[in-house]
């Protein structure tokens, strides 16, 4: 797999929470150089990197992030803005007490309310897989899947561990309805990110990636 193949299927991203409206125009431009599959910046600056662009790379954006404690009301109306201002792609934060609870059917309620207000914006549903248990991580996948959502992500980046390979030749192997995986957190090289493809992502998350 080439460095080019690799970056078509990478959300750049920048996320820092200092990050300026310079650091927004630097990730664009590089997203632009690499072709990378989008941007993923913080909300408040969906505009600034959809003007940017000038509509030549799809924008990507975050919704309850990172804790997922917003309520469905709250996230549903995140996501709406994000579409208004210019995102085309829409990484959403679960509630993970519902999981931890077993109150699946209120998950995938709150999956499916988001993906509505996306309209004809990608949602990628992120589940934080660091703070799961195994059954936790297979019931997951299943309401995702069982969800109008595109993706299931494994992390925000901001949890006390990042994508694991496992998890997602986990997820590989039990998907039914074609939900896609989004790998990201700690992926930091090509290397790296060429083995999470392999093992089963359509997309990698990343601020960066090294030779």
């Amino acid at each position: 797999m080439t460095a080019q193949e690799i970056f078509r299927r990478v959300d750049l991203t920048m996320l820092r929470r200092d990050a300026t409206e310079t650091d927004i125009r630097h990730t664009v431009r590089e997203g632009l150089r690499l072709s990378a599959a989008s941007v993923c910046v913080p909300p408040c600056f969906v505009q600034t990197a959809a003007a940017y662009s000038e509509g030549m790379l799809p924008v990507c954006t975050v919704i309850g992030f990172p804790n997922g404690y917003s309520t469905d009301a709250v996230k549903c109306f995140e996501a709406e803005d994000a579409v208004r201002n210019g995102a085309s792609e829409i990484d959403m934060v679960i509630t993970t007490g519902l999981l931890r609870e077993g109150r699946d059917e209120a998950l995938l309620r709150q999956i499916n309310a988001v993906r509505e207000a996306c309209g004809e914006a990608i949602l990628k549903v992120i589940v934080e897989t660091c703070l799961l248990h195994a059954d936790e991580k297979t019931r997951v996948l299943s309401i995702v899947d069982r969800s109008s959502a595109e993706y299931i992500k494994t992390s925000t980046g901001f949890g006390s561990a990042g994508a694991q390979i496992e998890d997602v030749r986990l997820w590989k192997s039990l998907i039914q309805n074609g939900t896609k995986i989004k790998a990201a957190g700690g992926i930091r090289t090509l290397a790296q990110a060429q083995a999470f493809l392999e093992a089963g992502a359509d997309r990698i998350g990343a601020s960066h990636l090294d030779e």
